[in-house]
């Protein structure tokens, strides 16, 4: 399994006991700021298992602004007072802990979105018992349940990942088990549900209330000033989306009946790190000196996509294809993506609100000891090599 998929997975799991919040600080920002939401022609009935991390209030904002009855089926730990308006079944995802999914029976709605399944045994049985009352499965997978991350271009027939034993329910010391249980996880899925089942394959989805601080540590890296690491090139290549624009999408999905498996990474046209720093300094206004290290330099120093440098993986070798998957049946199913500058411009605000205290304390990135010392490393590198000037690329965008 690759490191990229360890770091989905670990964000994944903190998803779901990080505390939700409210509908409001979901919408959007001033800076990206859309025309008011119209309501569906057909409001619909949606159940959501989970919808207190990260993705589930963004799907709770984006459904109820269309004017869609909502129903979340949890286990009622995090915060059982957010959204008071909202339906609340209480229960385990796993049918052999307490009350299970008894909550469930015997109910109707028109779709249930399943932001919580990790692992087949449980989201077959979810599956199973709602097939005949419910009319559409979504289920949120990973980009993790293809099998290698070096073709680039890969799109939704790519190769999966598997499992050497299938009913293993651990994800193992180094995750290793993560990209198979998913894909296992969407065979379940589409079993019970033949026809009418949309497995979405996200990536690294970022933006206001992402907690984990992946993405969020390069603009407040950037803002923080002085001479800042920039790993691999300008041109390295990047694939994020905004966790507004996958809910508004999965409501899309449900109000149109889309199946099928679908890519849903962003943004439409390829971005990269270059313009995500070029984004950072329009945004703060700052000028921080950047120093562009090389992706061979960073892979020797153990900066290999499993180091301290988050999102971002060396665009070689295995990782050759990462951030370099095809959105393209995603996007001629309906999904769009608001500008990356706004997503970034909007998170740093969004953590900027924090306190300082948690402000003081980055969950990813660089520390400031680790950066310096590579940076040191990668000044002594190019003296050794008899550099006369800095290497091309190593300017601030």
């Amino acid at each position: 399994m690759s490191t990229s998929r360890r770091q989905l997975l670990q964000y994944s799991l903190a998803a779901a006991s990080m505390l939700a919040v409210g509908v409001d600080a979901q919408a959007q920002s001033k800076s990206g700021a859309k025309s008011p939401v119209k309501k569906a022609k057909t409001p619909k009935k949606i159940l959501i298992l989970g919808g207190t991390g990260f993705l589930g209030p963004a799907i709770v904002a984006a459904a109820q602004a269309r004017g869609h009855t909502l129903t979340l089926f949890n286990r009622g730990k995090t915060r059982p007072e957010l959204f008071p308006n909202v339906e609340k079944l209480q229960g385990d995802r796993d049918p052999k802990k307490d009350e299970g999914l008894k909550a469930l029976e015997g109910r109707k709605w028109d779709a249930v979105i399943d932001t919580s399944g990790y692992y087949p045994r449980m989201v077959k049985a979810s599956a199973e018992l709602l097939a005949p009352n419910v009319g559409q499965y979504v289920f949120i997978s990973s980009i993790s349940a293809y099998a290698k991350n070096d073709i680039v271009g890969q799109d939704e027939s790519g190769a999966t990942a598997t499992l050497a034993d299938p009913n293993v329910e651990e994800m193992g010391k180094n995750f290793e088990n993560y990209g198979g249980l998913k894909r296992a996880c969407e065979e379940a899925a589409e079993k019970a549900f033949p026809g009418r089942t949309a497995n979405v394959r996200p990536g690294y989805i970022v933006g206001p209330e992402d907690r984990s601080d992946r993405f969020t540590w390069f603009p407040v890296r950037y803002e923080r000033g002085g001479e800042m690491l920039a790993p691999g090139s300008p041109a390295d290549p990047l694939q994020i989306i905004d966790v507004r624009d996958l809910a508004e999408w999965l409501v899309h999905v449900v109000e149109n009946n889309i199946t099928g498996v679908y890519n849903a990474l962003g943004p439409e046209k390829p971005w990269s790190m270059g313009e995500l720093f070029a984004a950072c300094k329009k945004i703060t206004g700052k000028d921080t000196k950047l120093t562009w290290v090389p992706s061979e330099f960073l892979v020797k120093q153990g900066e290999d996509g499993d180091g301290e440098i988050p999102i971002w993986a060396p665009p070689l070798g295995k990782y050759t294809g990462m951030h370099r998957y095809s959105n393209a049946k995603a996007v001629k199913a309906g999904l769009k993506f608001r500008s990356p500058a706004t997503t970034t411009a909007d998170t740093l605000a969004w953590f900027k609100s924090l306190p300082q205290e948690r402000r003081d304390k980055m969950r990813a990135g660089l520390k400031p000891e680790r950066e310096q010392e590579l940076l040191k490393l990668w000044a002594e590198a190019q003296k050794g090599q008899g550099a006369a000037a800095p290497a091309a690329g190593n300017k601030t965008p």
